[in-house]
């Protein structure tokens, strides 16, 4: 078997334009080439596939069977490489096969999905997608070092400087109850919220929160009557029940129960959760990726999206 390690891909190029042309120096001029370049490379040829490969006939040079047997799959692979390489300097969505794949939180679930899934279909009916979920934010830049995703949907992970982010959108805290709760219609100020029972969403599985952060700093604690990791949850725990929670609006906003719910504001301030589009540098210029990237910006809550960077 040949030694690849000992070709020059140069070598079938001239190869490829020698059988196409029968002349050393149209071959020359179809790629660029020299005569007397032409001359070497077919020389190097001879000595690398022992064979003389064209010989000069009444016509101009003429093929050896050797040589008609390596012209179609030779002249194959080359196109093939060059559609590669054509493929990598740019993408077209509309006639695009491709699979992306995207880590998403719970959230971005919910508030981007189903818009880019219905983005996609259009501008890319060919494509397809696929989705993994994953909790703890460290986790994203996992799937996005294994190379299990091409971008992630999420809060903010430790900073890397392999790994680039985009703003996407953020949302604030509020405040639910049920709706008939004593609380409903009062305002709530800390006395209130201090006294309730309180559901606090983890993923991560912590027992402190955002809200036991700022309270901390205030040298407060609340009562904590439930730890749940699932944030599409606790809307309905809420209704049922006479704890309070503190969410993101957007969560209570599409969790369906909202209609059993009073929002009300929290009575400390509490900066809003930010979500981030990530992905790996090795990624960055990708066409195709580029792309998908900007598809997920578009996707993402149109009044709370970003510009993209």
């Amino acid at each position: 078997m040949m030694d690849l390690h000992g070709i020059d891909l140069n070598l079938l190029v001239a190869f490829d334009a020698l059988m196409k042309e029968r002349s050393v120096t149209k071959a020359g001029i179809r790629i660029g080439r020299t005569q007397p370049a032409m001359s070497a490379a077919l020389a190097r040829l001879r000595s690398l596939l022992r064979d003389e490969l064209l010989v000069r006939g009444p016509q101009g040079l003429q093929p050896t069977p050797r040589a008609l047997d390596l012209a179609e799959p030779l002249s194959r692979a080359l196109a093939e490489i060059q559609h590669t390489l054509d493929f990598t300097q740019g993408f077209d969505p509309s006639t695009s096969s491709a699979t992306f794949t995207i880590g998403l939180s719970d959230h971005p679930t919910f508030a981007l999905l189903p818009r880019l899934v219905t983005l996609l279909a259009g501008a890319a009916p060919g494509a397809a997608l696929q989705v993994r979920n994953f909790s703890a934010r460290d986790d994203a830049i996992d799937l996005l070092d294994a190379g299990e995703v091409d971008v992630t949907v999420g809060v903010p992970a430790v900073k890397t400087g392999r790994i680039l982010t985009q703003p996407l959108f953020e949302e604030r805290f509020v405040c639910i109850v049920r709706k008939d709760h004593p609380v409903a219609g009062r305002e709530l100020d800390l006395d209130r919220f201090l006294a309730l029972p309180h559901l606090l969403v983890s993923p991560e599985n912590e027992r402190f929160g955002h809200v036991d952060a700022a309270l901390a700093k205030r040298g407060f604690q609340r009562r904590l009557s439930l730890t749940l990791p699932n944030m599409y949850a606790a809307p309905l725990l809420i209704a049922r029940s006479d704890m309070i929670a503190t969410l993101m609006a957007g969560v209570v906003e599409a969790s369906g129960h909202s209609d059993e719910l009073t929002l009300l504001e929290p009575p400390l301030t509490l900066d809003p959760i930010s979500f981030v589009l990530s992905w790996h540098r090795r990624n960055d210029a990708h066409p195709a990726q580029r792309w998908f990237r900007n598809c997920v910006v578009e996707a993402a809550p149109r009044d709370k999206a970003k510009t993209p960077g």
